[in-house]
């Protein structure tokens, strides 16, 4: 969440007048996130989101994340719902952008989770894999990887600037994720970005997923592994077993990981890490000195990386005999 596009106060109710959503009061911009504009409306009939779609958001991808979260919402997930125009459609224009309505969440996000939030969090994403089960359109991964390469070699000729050797260390890495990433793992929706910003909790209790923008199919483990890379590191960089051994058990509460998900474990958490890596890198070295975006360290998910090469087994991450697949 960002704002990259600025409104006027007329052409925002020109804009929701076509919404079932009451006299506008007031609204402002919310500061947080990279890929979208977004506000926070307030009006006779309730609280809501705004979200304006800048140009790294592909308009045809649009009908996909909107469409996602109606379709998890009807399946009992908590998460924001757009909002239908007087047309029927999800979709509106503002200030020359792709623009929606979207409910508002209440809740805000940890700073500072503990195993229990990280369990509650394995438990929500296994819900959503279910649930999107039966989603009917598909969108393919294009931070997968078959994306890491074209993006390393936008950044591969600058990466020892940002440290001696990155160069040689990222291209070894990438050859062997490449010719060993699994194959034949259970596919699905997955959220692709749950990170510790795009979950609310209301006290300890998890009141909703947002910011479905990344969402695609791809490997369900991939999912969970992005997730022990983005829940269960403290911000010394150290590796908190406790809370993915938490993480790990909510998600097998629900859907248990299949032995082949286990085995595959490290592998996908090492590649989560170089996907994240990776845009850090390029948004490090590629961002104009005094743009109004706050650049991401990309050596915190280098360290995560040599972490996970040095994990032999799932069994490192938490999962017990009692948990681990027979």
């Amino acid at each position: 969440m960002a704002v990259y596009t600025d409104i006027t106060e007329d052409d925002l109710a020109r804009f929701l007048a076509a919404y079932d959503v009451g006299t506008l009061t007031s609204y402002k911009g919310i500061a947080e996130g990279v890929e979208n504009t977004n506000f926070l409306l307030h009006t006779t009939k309730g609280s809501y989101i705004l979200t304006l779609y800048e140009k790294r958001v592909e308009r045809d991808d649009l009908p996909f994340f909107l469409g996602l979260m109606h379709h998890l919402a009807e399946k009992g997930l908590s998460c924001p719902l757009p909002l239908p125009r007087a047309d029927g459609e999800l979709l509106g224009q503002l200030s020359g952008r792709p623009a929606a309505v979207i409910s508002f969440l209440e809740g805000m996000w940890l700073r500072k989770p503990e195993a229990h939030h990280c369990r509650e969090v394995g438990r929500a994403l296994a819900a959503m894999h279910l649930a999107g089960g039966d989603f009917a359109i598909r969108r393919p991964n294009a931070l997968s990887v078959t994306g890491w390469r074209p993006l390393w070699n936008n950044s591969r000729e600058r990466a020892d600037e940002v440290q001696p050797g990155l160069k040689d260390e990222i291209a070894g890495e990438l050859d062997l994720l490449e010719a060993n990433w699994p194959k034949n793992l259970p596919e699905g929706v997955i959220h692709a970005d749950l990170f510790p910003d795009n979950v609310f909790f209301l006290g300890d209790g998890l009141s909703g997923l947002i910011d479905f923008y990344f969402a695609c199919n791809d490997l369900l483990a991939y999912d969970v592994s992005i997730c022990l890379n983005a829940w269960c590191f403290e911000k010394d960089g150290a590796f908190n077993v406790t809370k993915s051994m938490a993480l790990l058990e909510g998600y097998q509460s629900l859907r248990p990981l299949t032995a082949g998900e286990v085995k595959a474990l490290p592998l996908l958490a090492r590649g989560s890490a170089l996907r994240f890596f990776l845009t850090r890198l390029y948004d490090w070295l590629m961002t104009p000195e005094g743009a109004l975006v706050v650049k991401k360290d990309p050596l915190e998910y280098l360290k995560k990386l040599q972490f996970h090469r040095s994990v032999a087994t799932a069994a490192e991450y938490g999962l017990t005999e009692e948990t681990l697949p027979a």
